[in-house]
């Protein structure tokens, strides 16, 4: 799957928006996913599977740079994340019908990064999921999501993706707001040549709402998150400046 086939793989990717959000969407949920889904969805929300969003931040190659993005996600069938990092290295990840992968070049021209194949697909995948933090509304019940409070302030919400299993558990604040998320990722982050399962994940440090839908916009994330090894190993800070459920108009 190469790079020309990505603006095919947006189209795919979104789907239509349906139906608004009501209590009765959450109705049987433990007690903290009833309070995470009121603090993320206001009344009346479209309930969007799918969103255009767009962010920038800093990630660590080496040292610290600057970099913008923009993405296309819909944590049920993919994602496309397209970024300029210190104005002459562009790319993208990649994850869409059983495949991922990256592509990435110095100045248009040079190649940097190109890799594929089923280590790296098993890797996006669970990125792509993983990343539903910035659009709620796809993890709600109807979308075949199970729910299950840990403590007071834990939830874990399960589904799968092309029939892999995928799990993802959020710390919540008082009024329900994400302030960790963590999930096991498929990887090599010591680049050994020996792929397997690694924590990963993240804090928040500022919300914002958008079309009804508030989320975390800005953070950190990296791998090994829960972990003594973790400070060394975050690689990506962001903001989020904009989430635009499918079906509705953003930023151009």
């Amino acid at each position: 799957m190469k790079t020309p086939l990505l603006p095919m793989l947006e189209q795919e990717i979104l789907s239509p928006t349906r139906d608004r959000f009501t209590d009765s969407e959450i109705d049987g949920l433990a007690g903290p996913a009833q309070r995470y889904f009121r603090a993320a969805i206001a009344i009346g929300t479209p309930l969007a599977i799918s969103a255009k969003i767009r962010m920038k931040g800093q990630i660590k190659l080496n040292r610290w740079l600057p970099f913008r993005a923009r993405q296309i996600l819909n944590p049920h069938a993919g994602f496309v994340w397209k970024a300029r990092v210190a104005g002459v290295i562009s790319g993208a990840d990649y994850y869409f019908n059983g495949r991922g992968g990256m592509d990435w070049k110095l100045a248009g021209l040079k190649k940097l990064v190109h890799a594929e194949g089923p280590e790296v697909t098993r890797a996006a995948l669970a990125r792509g999921a993983a990343e539903t933090v910035w659009i709620p509304t796809a993890t709600l019940p109807r979308f075949g999501v199970q729910w299950k409070a840990l403590t007071d302030r834990h939830i874990e919400g399960s589904w799968t993706v092309d029939g892999y299993p995928f799990t993802t558990r959020y710390a919540l604040d008082n009024d329900g707001m994400v302030t960790s998320v963590v999930f096991d990722r498929w990887g090599d982050p010591d680049e050994t040549g020996t792929f397997g399962v690694h924590p990963f994940g993240g804090e928040f440090s500022g919300y914002q709402t958008f079309h009804g839908l508030t989320v975390p916009s800005s953070g950190r994330m990296g791998w090994f998150y829960g972990t003594e090894r973790w400070e060394d190993r975050e690689f990506f800070r962001f903001q989020i400046t904009d989430v635009t459920p499918s079906g509705l108009k953003g930023p151009q």
